[in-house]
């Protein structure tokens, strides 16, 4: 694929306020999808929501994509507070999964068997059902703490949840499966962005603007030293041996790239140049990246091909952050999910990359 090819070949409301006009859980919604070709490549772009009130995908950290690309879960103030919603991704019409009074947006994850879902609202995390308007309470903020984001781990038994307080904050994880807590870190910093690690009881987290690793138990807790310069989003590779993230040099003149990181070795690698990523995501078996370019003349989302560290242009985004932008693949590679404020409100785009990228086993 080569560089630089532009054509075919390659939140919220206060909840007090708005409570009243929530949805209740299980209503439908019609589809809102506009097909369109991208401006500069031609690739044909569908934007899944209406721009005229707010939506966000789950954090690029959790996942929000079915394995079989079938649905997807989002988050909507349609009716005036947010809530999450259940997009089918043949027919684009959505159901209401949520009529929450205070949704947390960075906690919202699928679960693995994606027969349920995750979400706090107020100082509760819930796990609601995809099937049926049900949901159950498995975590409560203790007294003088609020919730920020939560996570779950890959095989459904722990989640991780944010909690803080005036001048500290702590990352906790509990038992999904099973009871009582496991341990938890704190910090003076803010903490953000808890990720666990695939296949081994660890769990990655920002700490302030520093990557962090600690055991689910608080054990081992320790920064990651990583390259100099500004550390931008992170993420586990597909078999939880390192870390990929967005590395942002100091000197504005040099590129950003995406380097990789190795907890066990503290071996710290390039993998490869971008055109200048503020945001990026990888497929399932890591071989292709996409990412959000922040270049104002270029606001592109971009594939890049680890193995040939090439890139190709799918579409503009013209986000008024792309930092905000946060496209993720879908779990077997062959769509891209984005979103932007570009026609008005931020609303979630997506488009099909199946002649581009192997179909990956989600």
């Amino acid at each position: 694929m080569a560089s630089g090819y532009t054509r075919r070949l390659f939140l919220t409301a206060g909840p007090a306020a708005l409570a009243l006009v929530a949805s209740d859980a299980g209503e439908n919604f019609p589809s809102e999808a506009k097909r369109y070709p991208d401006a500069a490549t031609e690739f044909e772009v569908v934007r899944l929501t209406d721009p005229a009130h707010t939506s966000l995908l789950p954090p690029y950290y959790s996942r929000a994509v079915s394995k079989k690309s079938n649905f997807v879960l989002y988050l909507n103030d349609r009716t005036g507070i947010s809530q999450v919603y259940r997009m089918d991704l043949k027919t684009y019409e959505s159901r209401a999964l949520t009529k929450a009074a205070a949704l947390i947006s960075d906690s919202v994850s699928l679960s693995s068997d994606e027969h349920s879902f995750h979400f706090a609202d107020g100082k509760t995390v819930y796990s609601g059902s995809l099937s049926h308007p049900h949901e159950r309470p498995v975590y409560e903020a203790p007294e003088g703490f609020d919730l920020g984001a939560v996570s779950v781990a890959e095989d459904g038994t722990h989640a991780f949840v944010v909690e803080c307080q005036p001048k500290l904050w702590r990352l906790r994880a509990f038992k999904l499966i099973g009871s009582g807590t496991v341990g938890v870190v704190e910090s003076p910093d803010p903490i953000s962005a808890p990720i666990p690690r695939p296949r081994r009881a660890g769990m990655l987290y920002r700490r302030g603007s520093e990557l962090w690793l600690a055991n689910y138990d608080g054990n081992q807790n320790h920064r990651l030293r990583v390259a100099p310069g500004r550390t931008g989003p992170a993420m586990w590779s597909a078999d939880g041996r390192t870390v990929l993230y967005l590395n942002i040099p100091d000197d504005p003149k040099r590129l950003h790239d995406i380097r990789e990181f190795d907890p066990d070795t503290n071996e710290d690698r390039a993998v490869a140049d971008t055109s200048q990523y503020v945001h990026f995501g990888r497929n399932a078996d890591g071989s292709v990246f996409v990412g959000a370019s922040g270049s104002k003349a270029s606001p592109y989302i971009l594939l890049l091909v680890r193995a040939v560290k090439r890139e190709l242009a799918l579409c503009e985004h013209k986000a008024s952050d792309p930092a905000r932008v946060a496209p993720v693949f879908a779990p077997n590679s062959q769509r891209i999910f984005f979103q932007s404020d570009r026609h008005g409100k931020w609303a979630i785009y997506t488009i099909k990359v199946e002649r581009l990228v192997e179909e990956t086993d989600s």
